[in-house]
């Protein structure tokens, strides 16, 4: 033994003391006594190595803390030990324990450890803590399929990945203080089913920057739901769950919606592009057609001209004569069409030369179609790639939860004109020159807001500044912060994704960059020519290889920078002879490399030129151009994403451009270009010449209909069974008749007529040939039985459906060989040669072009695809039992066929029943024709079927546990087939042939939230009510036309997102977005905009209480406008009526729309035939009022004249300040009108009403208004019935009734009356109402003497009534007065009052004071008793004055109870006429006999009188009555 082994063992046996003694075990027995201890422990010091564990063999608890220990060691002898701490020491490496078997609990927490390692055999371990260690990934733990505790706190681990997908019973996890900063590697732990305990930022370390980030709690409850604590909080909550995930839901609703929004926007570019394709290809179109007429043409001459020579050279030894004769013949057959070519011997000679040179003509123009369709093909990859881009961009923002958000800019924004400016100015055109490019034209910027790389960039940049040693630079380090340009390498890779990757994780380390071959730095240029040069010379050598495929001659046109903020530091030059790493620039953060300039590259002039062009004035070419490389990545932030393209010289721009980039400027195409593609004039020239080259033949005349003289003539037959050859090119035919009959032909040629089906060619036995192109064939439906066809021409027709079609040859046309489809609108173009050529085997050429054995193969297994087998379910399904957690927009289906590994085995290994443990299927764009073979899959719950061939929904009925179904990219024309489904949440039906939506069947799916029927043909909106749990509904790009199927959807109380974009209504509904969100005041979000309060606060001005159409079919049921009579709206906040047009309410007869809020109601004087409108309790002011100028329109009436619509928003001046309109200036409205109401208006002024201009009104009902003056008549002179009760009258004016000469009723109870002046136009008044005025003086009652006709009148409540002798009085001096305040005036009334006027002249009245107790013996029983005698022809010569002492009044609280007691006059139907009666002077007059002491009528009596001998009255001609509305306290309308 040496010393220093010896040294080592002494040493050994002093830490072995020292182990026994701090365990309390004697050293001198330990190896005695050993074998008894299970449990050791040794803290701080005194064991620097694991030395003299081997005493120990039954030790299960080892326990090391604060000890000197560099490694594992010791160990092999105890295979026992199941917990093991070595904590806060020195260990650098995981080792020596693969003897530790049973080890459970193992504690490395505090070491210096940096890799996770020789953990394979403790397959028992349960907890393992490897916190506060040097580790930086996790690994190593694949086979811990027991670990339940996790801690790798306080390391520096920036990712998650798969590592922790084996250990499946995981239950708390430590992983704060770490680097982790993306929420990507946040949803790896979703896979960890046991997880129940997680810390990210747990109070004793250090927070995760992605625990900086928001919503990262949401984020992490959402994916992970069993979670129970989360950084040391309580979470189990189940409102705290369903909290996170109604968030979570609402973002992915929000984000399907603006991914959605792309998609249209790229659809409707795709349809420009579409349509400048279509015209692009006008010019070559029209000119192919040209052609092929002529070409067709003729060929039929030298049809016609070769068959005579064959027949000629049948002949055996023809001498001379009939060689001659032949000539002759074969010229006189062409005679009609060949014009002065008649015996031409060179004629069939010319004839070729001339079909060579239309082929020739025809083959450049389809060169000019293949270029045209070449640029368009490459500008739709071109769309299609910035749309995948923005998707993705929109994705990113979901997954991060909104941290990374993507801003498109606009000429607005401050950041917008500061980027645009920035790059211009980074531009140099001399450094381009050489390329051809003159400027640069900025398309887009987007503006990048990452925030996880911006928390990044900050911390770094404030821990450099903090740093001592750059105290020097701290406090000027804004001067080094710079904007930086980098240009994706596409010589990379990574390629397309690696600008996803630099916005989303920021730019590579230098390690990265200089694996990839590149500088151990980021590069970076101030310079757009340096930083694209390398993509231009890519490009470049890229189209030199492709040759003349590459259409556009600038294959670099398009471009994008990405600019970003870099924090320089201290910067030095490049040495040329040392590479650039940070270990040749030690002191240095960054780089820079000075562009190389050659000298003489050109003259001043020339430069000049180049930097200021007239594009681009802001070049700044004194900016020094240089390359810089940045060595921390973590200083450069990427902040601006730029598209844009280069302007050329003396080269053509691209075609499309103006539609595809027109964002920022506007496009212009050059003509050069087009007609370098579609052709010049002198093209068209030439193929004039062409056609008119010799011989000219002359156009025949067109054949309209088919008959056999006309066959026989076509085909120069004797009998129609001879024909075999039939040749009808350029016609007008689209019927065939008797084809039939030519049994015998073979060749048909129909091009160029009109034909829409082949029905007519049916049962042609022998037909071989048929050329059908030109023409407009639909379909070929009604084909049949030509079984030897081998030549069919269809190109040029209207064919679209490609499986049907297809499907029809294939079952009638099995000998098929050549067959031409171009240049018809196929519905699906993608697969379609494959297509048919795997559904017609006997195929040789297809569009002119050869099938080779290539092709037919992948036919071939196309078909095969075409149904459902076992080995596809296998490959394509999946058996989870939970629906996905990811922040994906894609289907449960997709996401799962993606993302899960749980396969079901090949068909060797399965088990019986396997068909019920699928869940999830995905059988996206497998050409299926039908679903077949799914009824086993009963718990299937995910299925998705798009773009395939399924024309029908079936085999599903089995499939009850679906809950989302995606049928997306058929041809599906009916909704059937999922009525069963009763667990459906997520439907969808996109892109098929939808025509309605079966409300019967979605009533069934009662848990439907999510329903998309997007690009249909869908004519209405009916039936989609019925699905009444409906959240979201995607219905855009169909054929939704009337605003009224709106209304269908509002019983969907639940319905937050609606898209109805692309449909007809949206432009034939004026303000549509506010009419939406009016009738639908629960949506978020329309059209993929979200719904703004300000916008619904504009719609309930716009649209609110507004009478149109719609609202009265809504009301009523139904929408047969030509039936209604009677319209019943009270009530219904209505403040605007709009129903036009008029002429579908022809047959309206009466409108009750009280108690609204109207303020005119000029949207009903088109009613043509209205007779009766009630507006009681409205605020009519005027019919039409006057509006004000458009500097005073407040903003409310500014957006209602934003509705242009008769009677809607046109607000009147205020109450008194109108001048009235003279009445001669107006013109007459609603001449049908009969009966009006306007009761409890506010009506203060009668001449702003307009009322003259109702001409033919007969009733006008007005009470309960403010009016003061009785005015504004004058046009009203059918009017019979006036009603001004409960108004402010004070007087009537001279003018008030000048034109009412045809009055019969006046009601002016309830004013401030007192004299009754100026009635005398009145002629034709029978009844006068003045109940409840002022009318004092019992003279103003002899006033009446001028109304001849007044049979009935009314003073109840007026003082004069008060007086004890008015009634008497009133009796005889109108002696024609029938009815007086509601009683009826008897003969024996009128006899009481003339003897009581005889006695009073023979015994005068001497005192005026009469009262009750004064009055004259005899006056009150002579009034009692019935009159002996009748006197007739007495005369007051006292006048009632003098009658009826002024002074002799009943007492008050008898006569004259308050007003609003008041029982008005009101008047009932009855078989013989009008019974009136007023309780009020009926109780008066029982008051009034009391009194006087006379006799005591009863009340019943008193009313069996009135009856009896009240006077009955009607109308001339019994109709005025009919528009009465009667009621107790104001005119009403009756119910309809």
């Amino acid at each position: 033994m040496t010393q220093s082994e010896k040294q080592k063992q002494n040493g050994n046996e002093d830490i072995i003391k020292e182990l026994c003694t701090g365990n309390g075990i004697s050293y001198e027995k330990v190896s005695q006594e050993g074998e008894g201890v299970t449990v050791l422990e040794m803290f701080f010091s005194g064991y620097p190595r694991m030395v003299g564990l081997s005493y120990f063999p039954n030790l299960t608890t080892l326990m090391l803390v604060g000890q000197h220990i560099q490694k594992i060691e010791g160990l092999l002898s105890c295979p026992l030990l199941k917990e093991l701490w070595i904590i806060e020491c020195q260990l650098t490496k995981i080792a020596g324990l693969q003897n530790c078997l049973r080890l459970q609990k193992l504690f490395l927490y505090d070491n210096k450890i940096n890799k996770i390692e020789n953990l394979e055999l403790l397959e028992k371990l349960e907890v393992l803590w490897l916190n506060n260690n040097q580790i930086a990934a996790i690994e190593g733990m694949t086979t811990l399929k027991n670990l339940e505790e996790l801690n790798l706190a306080d390391n520096a681990i920036e990712k998650i990945g798969h590592c922790l997908d084996p250990n499946e019973h995981l239950e708390r996890l430590n992983l704060s203080g770490n680097k982790i900063c993306s929420f990507k590697e946040l949803t790896h732990l979703a896979r960890l089913p046991c997880l129940k305990e997680l810390g990210l930022k747990d109070p004793q370390y250090s927070p995760n920057p992605v625990c900086l980030l928001c919503n990262y709690a949401t984020h992490v409850l959402y994916h992970i739901p069993k979670l129970q604590r989360l950084d040391t909080y309580d979470v189990s909550n189940k409102q705290i769950k369903d909290a996170a995930e109604s968030t979570v839901m609402k973002k992915m609703m929000y984000y399907n919606m603006r991914v959605k929004t792309i998609h249209r926007r790229l659809a409707e570019m795709l349809t420009r592009l579409v349509k400048q394709r279509n015209l692009l290809q006008q010019r070559p179109v029209e000119q192919i057609r040209a052609l092929n007429f002529t070409l067709k043409n003729l060929e039929r001459e030298l049809s016609e001209i070769q068959t005579p020579s064959k027949k000629c050279s049948s002949k055996e030894s023809p001498d001379s004569r009939d060689e001659q004769k032949c000539v002759t013949e074969r010229s006189s057959n062409n005679s009609s069409s060949t014009g002065d070519s008649v015996g031409d011997p060179c004629l069939e000679q010319k004839l070729f030369w001339k079909l060579d040179a239309i082929k020739d003509r025809l083959a450049f123009w389809k060169r000019k179609m293949d270029e045209i369709e070449t640029i368009y093909q490459q500008e739709v990859t071109r769309a299609n790639e910035s749309n995948d881009v923005m998707v993705r961009f929109l994705l990113i923002e979901l997954e991060t939860v909104g941290n990374i958000r993507f801003e498109e800019g606009s000429t607005s924004d401050v950041w917008f004109s500061s980027c645009y400016d920035l790059v211009l100015s980074r531009f140099c055109a001399l450094d381009f020159k050489a390329y051809g490019v003159t400027g640069v034209k900025i398309n887009r910027i987007i503006r990048v807001h990452n925030r996880i790389l911006r928390l990044r960039f900050e911390e770094k940049l404030h821990s450099l500044l903090a740093n001592e040693e750059s105290s020097i630079f701290s406090q000027n380090y804004k001067k080094l912060l710079e904007y930086l340009f980098y240009v994706c390498d596409p010589r990379l890779p990574s390629g397309k994704d690696e600008l996803l990757h630099v916005l989303e994780n920021g730019f590579k380390t230098a390690d990265a960059y200089k694996a990839l071959g590149k500088e151990r730095a980021v590069p970076l240029s101030n310079s757009i020519s340096l930083c694209e040069q390398p993509r231009i010379e890519y490009l470049q050598s890229q189209a030199k290889a492709w040759g003349k495929t590459v259409i556009d001659p600038v294959p670099f046109r398009h471009g994008q920078i990405i600019v970003a903020k870099v924090f320089l530091g201290p910067s030095v030059q490049a040495q040329k002879s040392e590479p650039i790493d940070q270990v040749n620039y030690p002191k240095a953060h960054s780089v820079f490399r000075t562009r190389k300039v050659e000298k003489n590259t050109g003259t001043g002039e020339d430069k000049e030129l180049a930097c200021f062009t007239n594009q681009h004035r802001n070049c700044d070419c004194s900016l020094r151009q240089s390359e810089w490389f940045v060595f921390d990545h973590e200083v450069v932030l990427p902040e601006y994403i730029i598209d844009f393209e280069y302007i050329m010289q003396d080269r053509p721009q691209p075609l499309f451009t103006s539609l595809l980039d027109n964002r920022t400027g506007t496009g212009s195409e050059d003509p050069s270009s087009a007609q370098a593609v579609t052709g010049s004039p002198s093209d068209i020239n030439l193929d004039e010449k062409t056609m008119n080259m010799e011989p000219v033949i002359k156009p025949r005349p067109k054949m309209i209909s088919l008959e056999e003289k006309t066959v026989l003539a076509v085909a120069k037959a004797n009998i129609l069974s001879q024909i075999t050859v039939l040749n009808l090119h350029g016609n007008s035919l689209n019927k065939l008749k008797d084809l039939s009959r030519l049994t015998a032909l073979r060749k048909l040629i129909i091009s160029f007529n009109e034909f829409t089906h082949l029905d007519d060619i049916s049962h042609l036995p022998h037909l071989e040939y048929v050329d059908a192109s030109y023409n407009r064939i639909q379909t070929l439906e009604g084909l049949r039985g030509v079984h030897k066809l081998k030549h069919l021409d269809l190109s040029w027709n209207h064919l679209t459906r490609d499986r049907d079609d297809i499907g029809v040859l294939r079952k009638h046309a099995p000998a098929l060989e050549n067959l031409d489809i171009r240049h018809n609108p196929w519905h699906k173009t993608g697969s379609l040669r494959l297509t048919v050529i795997g559904r017609l085997k006997t195929l040789a050429h297809l569009d002119g072009v050869l099938v080779n054995e290539e092709e037919a193969a992948a036919a071939l297994r196309m078909a095969v695809g075409f149904r459902i087998s076992q080995g596809s379910l296998l490959v394509h399904s999946r058996t989870d039992r939970a629906r996905p957690r990811s922040l994906s927009l894609l289907s449960s289906a997709q996401i799962l066929t993606q993302l899960s590994k749980n396969k079901l085995g090949t068909s060797a290994e399965l088990e019986p029943g396997w068909y019920t443990k699928i869940t999830a299927l995905n059988l996206d764009g497998q050409k299926l024709v039908r679903l077949v073979n799914l009824d086993k899959l009963q718990n299937l719950r995910w299925a998705s079927f798009n773009d395939n061939d399924i024309s029908k929904i079936e085999g599903l009925e089995n499939c009850q546990q679906l809950e989302e179904l995606s049928l997306d990219g058929n041809c599906i024309s009916r909704l059937e087939g999922i009525s069963k489904m009763t667990k459906l949440t997520r439907f969808s039906l996109n892109k098929n042939q939808l025509v309605c939506l079966n409300g019967e069947i979605l009533e069934k799916l009662t848990h439907l939230h999510y329903l998309s029927v997007e690009n249909n043909n869908i004519q209405s909106l009916e039936g989609v009510q019925k699905a009444s749990s409906l959240i979201e509904l995607y219905i855009g790009n169909n054929s939704i036309a009337t605003n009224r199927d709106i209304y269908h959807l509002k019983g969907l109380s639940n319905l937050i997102i609606l898209d109805l974009y692309g449909n007809p209504l949206i432009g034939n509904q004026e303000n549509y977005r506010l009419f939406v969100i009016f009738h639908l005041p629960a949506l978020k979000a329309l059209d993929g905009v979200a719904v703004e309060l300000s916008e619904s606060e504009n719609a309930k001005d716009a649209f609110g209480g507004r009478l149109t159409p719609d609202m009265v079919a809504e009301k009523l049921g139904h929408s047969n406008y030509t039936d209604i009579l009677q319209l019943d709206l009270p009530a219904s906040s209505i403040r605007t009526v709009d129903l036009s047009p008029a002429d579908l309410f022809r047959r309206l007869r009466s409108i009750n729309l009280e108690h609204n809020n109207l303020t005119s109601f000029s949207g009903l004087i088109f009613l043509p035939n209205l007779k009766v409108l009630c507006l009681n309790h409205n605020h009519i002011d005027s019919i039409l009022p006057r509006l004000k100028t458009q500097a005073h329109l407040s903003n409310r009436q500014m957006l209602y004249q934003k509705v242009n619509s008769s009677g809607y928003g046109q607000q009147g001046l205020s109450k008194g300040t109108r001048d009235p309109v003279p009445i001669e200036s107006l013109v007459p409205i609603m001449e049908s009108l009969e009966v009006l109401h306007l009761g409890y208006n506010g009506i203060s002024s009668l001449a702003n009403l307009q009322l003259s201009r109702l001409t033919h009104l007969k009733a006008l009902f007005l009470q309960g208004n403010e009016i003061s003056q009785i005015e504004g008549l004058e046009g009203l002179q059918y009017l019979r019935e006036l009603v001004l009760d409960q108004n402010r009258i004070k007087t009537i004016n001279e003018t008030s009734f000048i034109g009412q000469v045809s009055l019969v009723e006046l009601h002016l109870a309830e004013n401030r009356i007192r004299e009754l002046n100026n009635l005398q136009p009145l002629m034709e008044l029978h009844r006068l109402f003045l109940g409840i005025n002022k009318i004092q003086d019992i003279s103003e009652l002899e006033k009446l003497d001028t109304l001849p006709t007044l049979i009935e009148l009314s003073v109840v409540g007026n003082p004069i009534a008060r007086k004890m002798m008015h009634r008497p009085a009133v009796v005889l001096q109108l002696p024609g007065l029938q009815v007086l305040d509601g009683i009826a005036v008897s003969v024996e009334e009128k006899t009481r009052a003339e003897l009581q006027y005889m006695e009073l002249q023979c015994s005068p009245i001497t005192n005026p004071a009469l009262d009750i107790n004064t009055c004259p013996p005899g006056l009150m029983p002579a009034l009692a008793k019935a009159a002996p005698f009748r006197v007739t022809n007495v005369h007051l010569t006292g006048g009632l004055q003098q009658f009826l002492s002024s002074d002799l009044l009943l007492p008050h609280d008898l006569e004259d109870s308050p007003q609003h007691e008041t029982t008005k006059h009101k008047k009932q139907k009855h078989t013989s006429g009008i019974i009136s009666t007023n309780s009020r002077s009926l109780h008066a007059e029982i008051a009034f006999k009391q009194i006087r002491g006379g006799t005591h009528f009863p009340p019943t009596a008193l009313m069996q009188q009135n009856a009896a001998s009240r006077l009955n009255y009607a109308y001339p001609n019994g109709q005025e009555q009919e528009g009465r509305f009667h009621s107790n306290s104001a005119p009403r309308p009756p119910r309809m």
